[in-house]
């Protein structure tokens, strides 16, 4: 970086601390150096100095009360990013994992991301360190009316529409719209992923894991490649795993491999779909069950190791920075040739570099995951215009919308000079149309 170096050097200063942020900053500052250098007048109003900065950062207290009558407290986040082309949108995660510096760098991400859709979104993300693993029903919904009362005050269908994302499922969403309903007296489209029967979409659930492929599909075809016969392994085993390994296998592969946090599970003949929905989706249970209904596949404890299984494609849907560099070097030793991000930043930047020096196909999350908020998108659509889609209909536009962001990120790139560069191209693509909203409306924004 020459232009935007002072950019990143200042982030890093007013951000301690928040290593993922600035992981995420760097690598898109790293691609926006052209831009600054094609477009003078972005610099001179501030552009980058202010798309990095978030517009407002929200952090609140939420007590609870467990089962036992205990009294809890954890802390809840929303980070309202970037409004220029739209009310904030981003998904609410629940992990022990979540602080300040993992929303700003999810809602920096969501900034571009939304841009890619093509559709009218803002950037924001929001969550809290609550866990909602081995809680009860009524100890999860107590918490998401506690989390919701306060939220409630800094959301609205024109504002911030949150959606679920990791450890956010369609049973929260439902409680905290509940909420929301129960204080605001509106009914209106504030959540995305509700349950159907009051204003959710038909394909939301499919839909990151189905974009992804939908993604990568364009992207092997311009290398006159494809899924049909090749093999698949797949980190996590939530919706977008889930998902992503149906939409593979429709499209003629084989996956092989499932993981979550305590291990992997590996399947020579392939992965029984139908035995992992019933594991996770059902029976809330890990993956370490699947041997119990398939005696011949393989479980090992700790998830790394999921990259050491020969694929020709890799798909990482699991966390931010699961796959290094030592695993980027295996996949590309053992044959892969494609990797599509599902997860939000899953690759770190070792990694990416190999998979660019090896010329590996590498659909970046940004572009590659849009698929979830790009149903989002038309979730707040139909809501707005009170009509619901079919199936069929969702899932056309959200493969239009996927097709229509790889022809952006890829004719990007090559205009900027590295046409096999979908890293560059979707944040340069992402950027273009954030900074052009910013500059025509001001410093305000």
């Amino acid at each position: 970086m020459k232009i935007l170096a002072s950019v990143y050097e200042e982030v890093v200063k007013r951000n301690p601390g928040e290593p993922e942020f600035h992981q995420a900053v760097k690598e898109v500052l790293e691609s926006l150096e052209p831009v600054a250098e094609k477009h003078p007048e972005y610099v001179k109003a501030g552009i980058f100095e202010r798309i990095v900065e978030p517009e407002r950062q929200i952090m609140f207290r939420v007590p609870w009360v467990d089962d036992n009558g205990k009294v809890h407290v954890n802390r809840g986040f929303r980070v309202q990013f970037n409004s220029a082309i739209g009310p904030y949108k981003g998904g609410i995660r629940f992990h022990p994992s979540v602080n300040l510096g993992i929303i700003k760098f999810l809602g920096f991400e969501q900034i571009f991301k939304n841009s890619l859709t093509t559709l009218p979104m803002g950037g924001g993300k929001g969550g809290s360190d609550f866990d909602p693993k081995g809680k009860s029903d009524m100890e999860i919904m107590r918490f998401c009316q506690s989390f919701m009362f306060e939220l409630a005050r800094h959301i609205g269908p024109d504002t911030d529409v949150p959606a679920g994302d990791i450890g956010v499922g369609g049973r929260e969403i439902g409680y905290m719209y509940g909420m929301y309903k129960k204080i605001r007296n509106d009914f209106t489209g504030v959540l995305t992923g509700k349950g159907i029967p009051y204003g959710g979409s038909l394909a939301r659930t499919e839909a990151t894991g189905y974009g992804l492929c939908y993604f990568m599909d364009e992207a092997l075809k311009a290398k006159g490649k494809s899924f049909e016969g090749k093999t698949v392994v797949i980190s996590g085993s939530g919706n977008v795993a889930i998902y992503a390994t149906k939409k593979a296998t429709e499209l003629g592969a084989k996956v092989v491999a499932l993981s979550d946090s305590n291990g992997y599970v590996y399947d020579k003949d392939g992965i029984k779909l139908e035995t992992v929905q019933l594991i996770k989706e059902v029976q809330r249970g890990r993956i370490s069950e699947y041997v119990k209904h398939h005696p011949t596949a393989i479980y090992k404890d700790g998830c790394k190791g999921i990259w050491t299984i020969p694929c020709d494609i890799a798909l990482p849907c699991a966390t931010q920075n699961e796959l290094d560099g030592n695993d980027a070097a295996i996949l590309v030793k053992n044959g892969c040739f494609a990797v599509g991000e599902g997860a939000n930043m899953p690759s770190t930047p070792e990694a990416v570099d190999v998979f660019l020096k090896n010329k590996i196909i590498y659909g970046p999350a940004k572009a590659a995951n849009a698929g979830g908020v790009a149903t989002s998108g038309l979730e707040m659509t139909q809501n707005s215009m009170r009509l619901a889609w079919s199936f069929e209909e969702v899932d056309a536009k959200l493969k239009d919308i996927m097709k229509s962001i790889y022809k952006n990120a890829s004719e990007a790139a090559a205009e900027y000079g590295d046409p096999d560069n979908l890293v560059m191209g979707a944040n340069i693509a992402g950027f273009k149309k954030v900074a052009a909203a910013m500059y025509a409306q001001g410093v305000a924004y």
